[in-house]
């Protein structure tokens, strides 16, 4: 059967197309009101309740890093980023030490050492400062993120962090670890979601433990919360207010094999499977540095800290006897060993803060009412946000002031007078003071890298130099030492002010510096 062409006259044309304009039009009227709803919800999504908590916390932790409280270790952390990036070569040998010069040793850290040169390289002090704002304003929405996940509710997502974000901020600081931190919570965030059938965010784990073996020697600790989590949940069973949730067969399997990848990558480091041992050759062969060094030593119950830490544990406990909550096998066991670890050292006192985190928002979620959007006062909320953000702004601090801090804390006056006159080496300098000098480009006697100083008996004898078990002015002999920078007011240069074999030459608040008199041997 032929068919003909359809051919419409001028007339029936122009019918049609009165007939499709008004429909085209009506869809334009209805699609405008659309997009408005949709803008006016997501403004009421940046001014929500839960989004100004956030904000709040972003200004507490600002406020706490204005001080910009710089660990002496990371200028050295800095140089050795730098020289990885002027040579493209890794260290394998020490280049930066008169005492060990030439011993084995390698950039366990070179990935966070290479940002931090990169940041500095950028923006000097200001860059240091905002990358540690940043940083740690990351960890603590990641800590309230993680709570509010865990227990259903904004309120008492925020109350942790609130609380504990000062147990953390004693450690975190401009060092490769802070890093290591976003490393972990994304972790145990991810996890969390996996627990809720989420499984996607599983398979970012061996690109995260890449980075992380390259950045910093916690990333065994990761490793072992895939671990704890794969066995916690074999079996299925209840036990008083614990109980284990048995994994499908397909999440185990998606388990087991996220765990085998995450190790698979931890030989992909310059130095091969070295990174991933050195965690182990400090726990079995650096017995001083856990002994000697501040934040490696037991929790100091006695310190406003840690009876803060106590406390916390305390109203845990109250609460698990009032109201009998159930918990996860994995998050117990990961609660329980947080808070061993922290009493054990200090420093764990940056694994219990997130391990504890879920548990206490939990316990406290019984307590809080839940969030009503339908009762939200998003105008208070967008101004109480703006305050946040104006304070921030203004109290935004300056270079100069940063470079002050710098100078309060550190001997850059006493090493500008270094390089300008004639003082003799070698110099015996004070081991907080030795980081700074390698990033200024002097050789020291002793700096934080601790495991090469511990492994040639160098730290063994500075240690029993601070603490005046040896004679120190028979030790300086012994060492053929010329001059010494040491802080102010430390007992060995208090010794040397009174030698008639030593003459200082300079001194300000921070350093001191002294030569031996002429004629001295």
């Amino acid at each position: 059967m032929n068919s003909e062409p359809t051919i419409l006259t001028a007339s029936e044309d122009a019918n049609c197309a009165c007939n499709v304009a008004p429909e085209a039009s009506t869809q334009g009227r209805e699609a405008k009101p659309q997009a408005s709803r949709i803008a006016v919800e997501s403004l009421k999504r940046i001014v929500s309740f839960p989004t100004m908590l956030g904000v709040f916390l972003i200004g507490w932790t600002f406020s706490a890093t204005r001080i910009f409280h710089v660990d002496p270790d990371v200028w050295w952390h800095i140089k050795v980023g730098q020289d990885i990036l002027r040579t493209h070569h890794w260290p394998t040998s020490d280049s930066y030490s008169f005492t060990v010069s030439g011993a084995p040793w390698i950039a366990y850290e070179w990935l966070g050492e290479v940002t931090l040169a990169r940041v500095v390289k950028l923006g000097g002090n200001m860059g240091l400062f905002a990358l540690l704002t940043v940083t740690a304003a990351a960890a603590i929405l990641a800590l309230y993120y993680y709570g509010a996940l865990r227990s259903g509710k904004c309120k008492a997502g925020f109350v942790p962090p609130a609380l504990m974000w000062s147990l953390v901020l004693l450690t975190f600081n401009l060092r490769p670890q802070m890093f290591a931190y976003l490393f972990l919570l994304w972790v145990l965030i991810v996890l969390e979601w996996f627990r809720r059938g989420v499984s996607w965010p599983l398979w970012t784990l061996p690109l995260v433990f890449l980075l992380w073996v390259n950045t910093h020697g916690t990333f065994v600790v990761g490793i072992g919360v895939l671990v704890v989590y794969l066995f916690a949940g074999l079996k299925g069973f209840r036990l008083g207010n614990v109980e284990g949730i048995a994994w499908s067969r397909k999440q185990r399997i998606q388990l087991e094999l996220t765990l085998l990848l995450s190790l698979a990558v931890l030989p992909l480091t310059p130095y091969g499977t070295e990174l991933a041992a050195y965690p182990f050759d400090l726990m079995f062969n650096q017995p001083l540095v856990q002994s000697s060094i501040i934040e490696w030593q037991q929790m100091p119950f006695n310190e406003q800290f840690g009876k803060f830490f106590l406390g916390v544990i305390v109203a845990a406990v109250a609460l698990q006897i009032l109201f009998r909550f159930t918990w996860r096998l994995e998050e117990l066991l990961l609660a329980m060993g947080g808070a061993a670890l922290a009493c054990l050292h200090a420093r764990m006192l940056l694994l219990f803060v997130p391990f504890f985190a879920p548990i206490f928002a939990t316990m406290i979620a019984r307590l809080l009412p839940p969030y009503q959007r339908a009762k939200d006062q998003y105008v208070l909320n967008a101004a109480l946000m703006c305050c946040v953000i104006g304070a921030m702004i203004h109290y935004l601090p300056s270079r100069d002031s940063l470079q002050k801090k710098v100078e309060k804390d550190f001997p850059v006056r006493a090493v500008a007078y270094w390089d300008q006159h004639s003082v003799p080496g070698p110099m015996l300098n004070d081991y907080y003071f030795g980081g700074y000098l390698i990033g200024t480009g002097h050789r020291v006697f002793i700096d934080g890298r601790a495991d090469i100083y511990e492994r040639s008996g160098v730290l063994g004898d500075i240690i029993a130099l601070t603490q005046m078990r040896t004679g120190p002015l028979a030790f300086l002999d012994r060492q053929g030492i010329a001059s010494c920078m040491l802080q102010t007011d430390e007992p060995l240069a208090v010794v040397l002010a009174a030698s008639p074999k030593w003459k200082r030459v300079y001194r300000d608040d921070t350093a001191v510096i002294f030569v031996r008199e002429a004629g001295q041997p």
